[in-house]
């Protein structure tokens, strides 16, 4: 059985896994840990979102405060690691583009395990943009990258991604 962590952290991360956990009832050949950064906490930002769509209750949630999102990735990327190394995960699983994305990429590549990046390749050519920086790196990280649409594909090849990472799916939010 293989063992992924799946790292949610913000509004928008919810809103994509909800597809996601409904589909991995299907896979009991897998083994989710849900593991939560705390980016988003308090009940409107969070909770709801578990309870109306559906999400299986985290199997750890990090209380991660600080002042500038710097500090709060670093923060985020130390407990991740520790999490990581007594776990002993195949995969990690990150969505989109938020600093708990980041911060879950960075980690499981510190800990030698694949990545996978859902909601890849997408591009706004902002790097003024924290997001846009997030979804560079961890696109670059990432053994495997599920695409939202064509467009995505191309931005990646044309970044020097080798094409049998890349894997149109289509777009998880639609499916929400």
């Amino acid at each position: 059985m293989k063992k992924i962590a799946v790292i949610l952290g913000a509004r928008p991360n919810f809103v994509k896994a909800a597809p996601f956990f409904k589909e991995a009832k299907n896979h009991s050949n897998f083994e989710f840990s849900l593991v939560h950064t705390g980016q988003h906490f308090d009940e409107n930002m969070s909770k709801i979102f578990f309870d109306e769509m559906e999400i299986p209750k985290p199997d750890i949630m990090f209380d991660i405060r600080g002042e500038m999102h710097t500090e709060k990735i670093g923060k985020m990327f130390n407990t991740m690691k520790e999490y990581f190394m007594d776990n002993n995960f195949d995969r990690v699983v990150v969505f989109g583009d938020v600093n708990s994305t980041l911060a879950g990429g960075i980690a499981a590549v510190k800990n030698n395990i694949s990545l996978v990046h859902v909601e890849a390749g997408l591009r706004s050519h902002d790097r003024r943009m924290p997001e846009e920086i997030n979804r560079v790196l961890v696109d670059h990280l990432s053994d495997l990258l599920f695409t939202t649409e064509p467009s995505g594909n191309e931005n990646l090849k044309k970044e020097g991604i080798d094409e049998s990472r890349i894997k149109y799916v289509g777009n998880i939010m639609i499916e929400s």
